[in-house]
């Protein structure tokens, strides 16, 4: 048996992000068979149990996980061409008041808070923001099977095998599209279900079956509803809600 890396063992396992693992390791954070190892580069078999020491789990449990209702004309990500970013929303004046977690916002919070997938700047909908690399990898990493659901308005005619295609048998960017879940909401409405996140997939997905897309809202990510939050304003993913 091959010996692998800590810190992607740990990565791989949920326990925290790569960066993260090598922020515990250096802090003697984090134990294998019971014995701390403080080692940058440490390579161990993948048998061995890791666990974290109080201190780690301490300062995982003080992290922040973010849902906000993103209006349109923000980015998701970095300031752009003039546009803000999402997070400048998050203060304590755009609180949700029908928030019932029992947090209390504070300036800190915006420290390492981060965008844990996109949603284009001409969308609304369910964004999330998190300091805590485990809920990152599970949203975006390469192996993420958390799906997303959009409600998307749209004009144009759609042929008697655009519903199919949408559904799989489309490519972009000379890759072929992974299975999604379409299907009409109403009369001018589909209901997305997609399990990637290729820059403006869907806008794009309808462009190639003769659709434009005027309105696109995301209103899921795995378990988790956007539900009664007004745009603009966020709440805290609470204890018991998993994505």
């Amino acid at each position: 048996m091959e010996k692998i890396r800590l810190s992607k063992l740990m990565s791989e396992q949920g326990l925290c992000s790569r960066r993260e693992a090598d922020s515990y390791i250096e802090r003697g954070w984090v134990l294998v068979d019971g014995q701390p190892v403080t080692e940058l580069g440490t390579r161990i078999y993948p048998t061995q149990c890791i666990t974290l020491n109080r201190a780690a789990q301490t300062q995982q449990q003080a992290r922040v996980t973010i849902l906000l209702h993103k209006p349109i004309g923000y980015v998701s990500g970095q300031a752009e061409d003039g546009h803000q970013p999402a997070v400048a929303l998050i203060s304590a004046a755009s609180h949700f008041s029908g928030d019932t977690s029992t947090q209390r916002y504070s300036p800190m919070q915006l420290k390492g808070l981060a965008p844990a997938g996109r949603l284009d700047i001409d969308s609304t909908g369910l964004l999330v923001l998190t300091q805590d690399g485990r809920i990152a990898k599970l949203l975006i990493g390469e192996n993420s099977t958390i799906d997303k659901e959009y409600l998307v308005r749209v004009q144009g005619k759609l042929g008697p095998d655009g519903l199919a295609r949408l559904n799989h048998g489309l490519s972009l960017d000379g890759q072929k599209l992974k299975p999604a879940k379409v299907s009409w909401q109403n009369e001018d409405q589909l209901r997305f279900i997609l399990r990637e996140g290729k820059k403006r997939q869907i806008r794009r997905m309808c462009e190639l079956v003769g659709l434009k897309v005027t309105g696109l809202k995301r209103v899921r990510i795995g378990q988790v509803k956007l539900g009664d939050l007004p745009a603009g304003q966020w709440r805290y993913l609470r204890p018991d809600e998993r994505f």
